[in-house]
């Protein structure tokens, strides 16, 4: 059975994101020339290493701050000189190219979230050291953003699936869900095509080979956030021998179970809800109550009453009470934006209106919430992707339903009821062709390192711990609030980080930041 899986988890929160650039380059098509040297599309068997898009040339070009080109991939993996999809990468040229070690590549994680985005923001952020040794390399995987996209309808339809509230009381109600999924499926297949079938993790760690080869690196050197250490550790499982220094910050232990998973989300925001509460109750501009138990009483009362009749807005619009919690966790992945979340109750509490909530919540869909349309196809692509992952299936029942949501509520007061309350890729048609059950080749690599927040909501410090374990990584322990660690936390973690991929010394054991 599968359940509302996860939130998305990506690198930063909303200071950091509201600093990204959000004016991307056209990245067009392929130059003819790199396209040229793929030759013609085959179905002929050949191992992955051998496809004919290791051969071809990069055409890097300027685009503002930094480089651009398009990669090509296989469309299809299985048939690895079948018909090529685009990769679209950036990157930003090591300061001391004298002494360069290679190229670093990036992920913000999501899935979905585009790398594209994040380079420019990263070389705001990461240390000297590091800039100045390698190239950083972002791109945005395979259905995402400016590479070859999933795209799943207009913002009416995008909203009709994810923001409507789903009430699951009978077996109908069951189906019902299971139907919706299947039906969003058929729709991204209908607009998307045969990518939004192949658009898997495994799928898009092997484009990353491509990637490390292309570039001309024999080794892959490797820095991803949140989901993005799912696939920094999937690449490692496939390619061991290519493994070069690979950090892994905000660890998704994947091969957990999916409810695991879910279940431990719920934990970690609740949590996060916790360290938000003890900064507000003290103040005087808090006027959620005296004590913390009562505050998460008051914040809990208020997301049943958006999910029971709603609140209005300065718009038309109207908060439910799915825009309820997604304007309250965006807020939660980093101890900068408390303050947007105490204005936003306080707003509630005072006017009887969520104009700042539903800013907030449209921020974590990057929705316009004037037009009603998403800027990008992040949500759409969170979804193909986690799909394709998690294997879809037909099996949860009601009763599957409320013993998961009585578990979640339990870890989580506030939010559990919400992570029971879909059935995340119950009913999604296709699942991914490859699949990974273990880390035992990846922990023959050279040795990685795992970043691990202890306070991060997203992904709970001790999926960090059970990563790292798996993989036989070093781990690296950030005291802290907030999800991830690295370039939005101290300069012991930057050090640390820094002094293992720049000079392959992995922190003392048990570096606690």
């Amino acid at each position: 059975m599968t359940f509302r899986r996860s939130l998305t988890a990506t690198a930063g929160a909303l200071v950091v994101l509201l600093s990204l650039t959000a004016c991307l380059p056209d990245f067009g098509k392929p130059s003819p020339s790199a396209a040229d040297t793929l030759g013609p599309a085959s179905d002929d068997p050949v191992p992955f290493e051998e496809s004919r898009v290791y051969g071809q040339q990069v055409q890097w070009e300027r685009c503002g701050a930094l480089d651009c080109a398009t990669i090509l991939v296989p469309l299809d993996w299985s048939k690895p000189n079948g018909d090529t999809i685009e990769i679209a990468v950036n990157r930003h040229a090591a300061g001391n190219q004298g002494d360069r070690i290679g190229s670093l590549l990036i992920n913000p994680g999501g899935p979905g979230g585009s790398g594209l985005d994040l380079t420019e923001y990263f070389v705001s952020s990461a240390g000297d050291r590091l800039l100045d040794s390698y190239d950083v390399i972002g791109f945005d995987p395979r259905g995402v953003g400016s590479s070859t996209p999933v795209k799943c309808g207009d913002g009416a339809e995008l909203d009709a699936f994810y923001i409507a509230d789903t009430v699951i009381e009978t077996e109908a109600d069951v189906e019902a869900a299971r139907q919706a999924v299947a039906d969003f499926a058929q729709r991204c297949l209908d607009i998307s095509g045969p990518v939004v079938e192949n658009v898997d993790t495994i799928s898009a760690a092997r484009d990353m080979d491509v990637i490390r080869a292309v570039v001309g690196d024999s080794e892959l050197h490797y820095l991803g956030y949140s989901y993005g250490t799912q696939l920094g550790a999937t690449y490692a499982q496939l390619y061991p021998h290519n493994v070069g220094r690979i950090v892994l910050d905000g660890a998704v232990d994947f091969l957990l179970p999916p409810e695991e998973l879910s279940e431990g989300q719920a934990e970690g925001f609740e949590d996060a809800l916790t360290e938000f509460l003890q900064w507000c109750v003290p103040q005087e501009m808090c006027l959620l109550g005296d004590d913390v138990e009562v505050a998460r009483a008051k914040v809990a009362e208020l997301i049943i009453t958006a999910r029971d009749q709603g609140f209005d807005t300065a718009s038309d619009a109207e908060v439910n009470g799915n825009l309820m919690i997604y304007g309250v966790v965006v807020t939660l992945y980093d101890e900068a934006s408390w303050p947007y979340l105490q204005l936003a109750l306080n707003e509630i509490i005072t006017l009887n209106q969520a104009t700042i909530v539903y800013e907030l919540a449209n921020f974590y869909f990057d929705r316009n919430s004037v037009t009603g349309e998403y800027n990008g196809n992040s949500t759409e692509a969170f979804t193909a992707i986690g799909c394709l992952d998690d294997g879809g299936g037909e099996s949860t029942t009601l009763a599957d339903v409320r013993e998961f949501e009585a578990s979640s509520i339990e870890l989580s007061p506030t939010f559990g009821w919400w992570f029971a309350s879909g059935l995340g890729c119950d009913g999604w048609p296709w699942t991914a062709r490859e699949e990974i059950t273990t880390l035992d080749a990846a922990a023959t690599a050279n040795t990685m390192l795992v970043v691990g927040t202890t306070n991060d909501p997203a992904t709970p410090y001790k999926w960090s711990v059970s990563l790292a374990e798996r993989l036989g990584a070093g781990l690296l322990t950030y005291q802290g609030d907030g999800h991830t660690a690295y370039g939005r936390s101290n300069q012991c973690v930057i050090d640390a980080v820094d002094a293992y991929l720049v000079d392959g010394v992995l922190p003392d054991s048990g570096l606690r930041c």
